[in-house]
């Protein structure tokens, strides 16, 4: 290791490389031994600062989650009261398309590993219950406030629904540019983005609706 090095900067560089290789070939397609070769340290480093392979995927993982965890929950503290949903699902996705747009290529691989993670059960408690579940739960909190005889089961398939949209959009697998042959471009975010909101929106708003009693009822979209 460099004299220069400081141990956060060794822990970043491992954190990267891990990322890279976890978002390329899943969490058992890379060795420690490949992610130190990558990040350019010794196999010790890594053990020294995280310990088993499973204990760094989690940092990976744990790292940029706190951070988009924050911004939702300052736009959300941010919103009018009582919020339009269009709002919510803003405050809620936005983070997210902004570190895509502009925060480099560790955040491309977060999507894709984030995409890979949320379709494997094997990591639905450890990881995305633990590191999500909160922030979610505020989201869900927030829209049935605007539709509080929503029977609140159909709130959450409306924000299951909006995940896999949202997973499969900042992932930018390529798909819709294969199946529209070139028409539509998913490294277009900004684009994709203005018609993904307004679909959410719809959606959500059609389940909680109809999930209301009549006398109940009152439209909250934007």
């Amino acid at each position: 290791m460099k004299a220069s090095q400081t141990p956060t900067s060794t822990k970043d560089r491992i954190l990267d490389a891990a990322e890279r290789l976890f978002a390329e070939s899943g969490y058992d397609g890379v060795s420690l031994r490949q992610i130190t070769r990558e990040a350019g340290v010794e196999l010790a480093l890594a053990n020294y600062h995280f310990g088993p392979k499973s204990e760094l995927f989690l940092a990976v993982v744990q790292r940029r989650a706190n951070e988009l965890n924050r911004e939702r929950m300052a736009l959300f503290a941010a919103l009018s009261t009582p919020p339009t949903l269009e709002g919510l699902i803003d405050a809620f996705a936005r983070p997210f398309l902004e570190k895509s747009l502009h925060g480099g290529p560790g955040w491309k691989s977060y999507a894709r590993l984030i995409a890979q993670i949320s379709i494997s059960p094997r990591w639905t408690e450890r990881v995305m219950a633990a590191q999500f579940d909160e922030v979610a739960a505020h989201f869900i909190n927030g829209v049935r406030g605007l539709w509080p005889a929503c029977d609140v089961r159909e709130l959450y398939w409306a924000f299951h629904f909006m995940l896999g949209a949202m997973i499969m959009t900042f992932a930018e697998t390529g798909r819709i540019d294969l199946l529209s042959r070139g028409r539509c471009k998913s490294t277009r975010l900004d684009q994709v983005y203005a018609r993904m909101l307004p679909f959410l929106a719809a959606g959500i708003e059609r389940l909680a609706a109809q999930a209301t009693p009549v006398a109940s009822r009152r439209g909250k979209r934007a």
